[in-house]
């Protein structure tokens, strides 16, 4: 649903990295099929579910994979550029100053911490305005407090763009504040259930 935040959750090994990449088209499916955004994906080439990603879809990872010859800004008008964005710099950098990186924009990823090195990463993603949002374990590699602002930003996003959030994670916590919390073991689904309000 539109706007909504949808946790996955389970031990190491349970498919949960797996699930996102089948969702997103990353990885094919050995049985059934995966619809996104009005297409399934199984009916498309590489180059097909390529541009479903890029139409729809938007990553962050908890190793960021910024550019790194890039700065911050540049980082972040990339997919606006490869989507054909009319005007990718002024887009980039409203995003860039939602995200609280107004003065580092012109920062390289070696120059940055790892919180700003994460902001940057989901302003990218929020940046061509996706209808999807995967995020894998997106706090993994940030202290508690970082962690813990990196995802009050995801979650203002995920509510002021309408993008559906679907997050992999291993914090309890966390899972809880999203509206739904799927949890997997051995790549079966195990429970789909309402987070506690």
């Amino acid at each position: 649903m539109s706007g909504e935040s949808v946790a996955v959750v389970g031990p190491s090994g349970a498919g949960k990295s797996t699930l996102l990449a089948l969702l997103a088209g990353l990885d094919l499916p050995s049985d059934g099929h995966v619809a996104l955004s009005g297409h399934n994906l199984s009916d498309l080439d590489e180059d097909g579910r390529a541009g479903v990603r890029a139409d729809s879809v938007g990553f962050v990872f908890q190793s960021f994979h910024l550019v790194p010859s890039l700065n911050a800004l540049e980082n972040v008008m990339l997919p606006l550029e490869l989507a054909g964005h009319q005007d990718a710099r002024a887009a980039a950098r409203k995003i860039i100053d939602q995200v609280g990186l107004k003065d580092r924009w012109s920062h390289y990823p070696s120059q940055l911490s790892g919180g700003e090195k994460q902001r940057v990463a989901i302003a990218r993603a929020f940046a061509t305005e996706p209808a999807v949002l995967f995020a894998d374990e997106p706090t993994g590699n940030l202290d508690s407090r970082t962690g813990a602002n990196i995802m009050e930003l995801m979650f203002e996003l995920n509510k002021s763009s309408s993008t559906t959030l679907v997050l992999v994670t291993h914090d309890n916590d966390l899972a809880e504040r999203c509206d739904r919390i799927l949890a997997l073991d051995a790549g079966c689904l195990v429970s789909d259930r309402k987070a506690a309000a």
